[in-house]
């Protein structure tokens, strides 16, 4: 089902020609780090390249100012290629340093390397575009500017609108230690909050006319710790508390606000799972008399693998092989590994379940194989993989043992090793977008694939019908 290797260097000389350009885009979400809903100028500098190569543009997609689609090309199937460039929360963090040294104290920075993400699927996609028109063939290649995917979901909101409805086949992919086809399936989440309204009172004088809302939020809490000794044990439940009612201790709390993420392997545990968190909130409710309320805020699904497009990006990485790192390259790498413990990179090499060597950068492929294994976190991507076959890729942007979420991706989040990393995920993604755009036998295949993990189930989506993209004025943010 893979592509021959006689198409490789076509397409990547395709992507070669316009690395620069798509370098710089990176570098400049990289400079405007903006969190879930918010990536106002990270979206307008992915609109602003898209009008740039060419592509028609459709903006607001799902209601959403900052999600947005390119098309080009006629007739023939549609290939997506996803990409994201929202940031995260306080961490901010100065390029190419290696001691922890914020550019603005408090202030975002690109700790999961999205900066990196959106380009180089805007770029692999731009190979491909450009690859149509210089050959007349058949075919549509999509770009997907996706926001939020830290916690906002914004591509489930946009499968449930009916964005992908017409895609043939999906790619994407994302920084990473290793190069390589990623493998793993992911857990399905829902954001909910909890709001409890009781009574204020005086709290030495007159408790017993109170009713304790932060009472309400911290019964729940307990409820749900002892919920977790009869949960499947790969789901995991967590929470933050974001209103205790105020910060006086001698008044009796009326109001209080909780923030739970619930997540299982599957989406059929995760509806029951909420169930039992909400009887749990309930239950807290009674015993303080106090009201409750829950709104669910965003939801994913658990990421359905597709084992003839993870095949065919394999034979493509091998093809191509692990970027060509100079020494300066292994030299920062080395400094940036100095800051982590033997713990943090212990824990890369055991992701991939590979003996641990003593290296800075990633020198191979990751290697081929069928088991299907469960990453800890959870992608908005999955909500396309349910009604889309979708592969995503893993690229070499980060020296090995680097934990994403930290200072240290956004340190490397501008550096030449990072550069080569996302130059050579979108090598992997346009050959892999060519070779499905070619083989009516892989999109079928891949469809089959789909139909298998499925078994009968359909699409439910984990945002309640009626519940929009927690969106506030131009930009949003997650409230």
């Amino acid at each position: 089902m893979s592509m021959s290797s006689s198409n490789h260097p076509e397409i990547f000389d395709a992507v070669d020609r316009k690395r620069e350009v798509f370098k710089e885009l990176a570098d400049r979400v990289w400079a405007t780090p903006e969190t879930c809903y918010m990536e106002v100028e990270s979206a307008a500098a992915h609109r602003e390249m898209l009008e740039t190569q060419g592509f028609t543009i459709t903006q607001n997609v799902a209601g959403i100012p900052t999600a947005l689609i390119g098309e080009a090309g006629e007739g023939g199937p549609v290939i997506a290629f996803l990409g994201e460039y929202d940031a995260l929360a306080g961490l901010s963090q100065k390029a190419g340093t290696t001691d922890h040294d914020p550019l603005t104290p408090g202030a975002n920075g690109h700790g999961c390397g999205h900066n990196l993400l959106g380009s180089a699927s805007l770029l692999a996609a731009t190979a491909l575009k450009d690859w149509l028109e210089e050959t007349g063939t058949p075919g549509r290649v999509r770009y997907y500017g996706c926001p939020a995917e830290e916690g906002g979901a914004a591509k489930a909101f946009m499968v449930r609108a009916g964005a992908f409805e017409d895609v043939d086949v999906a790619i994407c992919w994302h920084p990473s230690n290793f190069a390589g086809v990623q493998r793993e399936t992911s857990l399905a989440n829902c954001r909910i909050d909890f709001t409890f309204s009781g009574r204020a009172s005086h709290a030495s004088a007159s408790p017993e006319l109170g009713r304790s809302a932060l009472d309400a939020v911290e019964l729940m809490n307990v409820g749900v710790n002892y919920l977790r000794e009869h949960m499947q044990q790969d789901c995991r439940i967590h929470y933050a508390l974001l209103d205790a009612g105020g910060i006086s201790p001698n008044v009796v709390q009326a109001h209080a606000k909780v923030r739970y993420v619930v997540r299982a392997p599957e989406l059929a545990g995760l509806f029951s799972l909420i169930e039992r968190v909400k009887k749990v909130a309930e239950g807290a409710a009674l015993m303080t008399e106090t009201k409750m309320e829950n709104i669910v805020l965003s939801g994913v699904s658990n990421l359905i693998v597709n084992t003839p497009l993870m095949d065919t990006m394999q034979d493509i990485w091998e093809s191509l092989g692990a970027p060509d790192f100079d020494d300066k390259d292994h030299a920062f790498a080395q400094a940036i590994r100095d800051t982590l413990t033997g713990e943090d990179i212990a824990a890369s090499w055991a992701q991939e379940r590979l003996e641990e060597r003593d290296i800075p950068l990633a020198d191979f492929i990751l290697p081929r194989h069928n088991e299907v294994r469960q990453m800890g976190g959870s992608t908005d991507v999955s909500d396309v993989s349910w009604v889309v076959p979708t592969v995503q890729a893993y690229g070499p942007t980060l020296a090995i043992g680097t934990q994403l979420h930290t200072w240290q991706v956004v340190s490397q989040g501008k550096s030449p090793l990072a550069h080569k990393g996302m130059i050579s995920a979108a090598k992997a993604m346009a050959a892999t977008g060519l070779a499905a755009l070619q083989s009516e036998q892989l999109r079928e295949a891949a469809w089959a694939d789909l139909k298998r993990r499925l078994k009968g189930q359909t699409y439910r989506s984990p945002i309640p019908a009626g519940t929009e993209p927690p969106i506030v004025a131009m930009g949003g943010r997650l409230n």
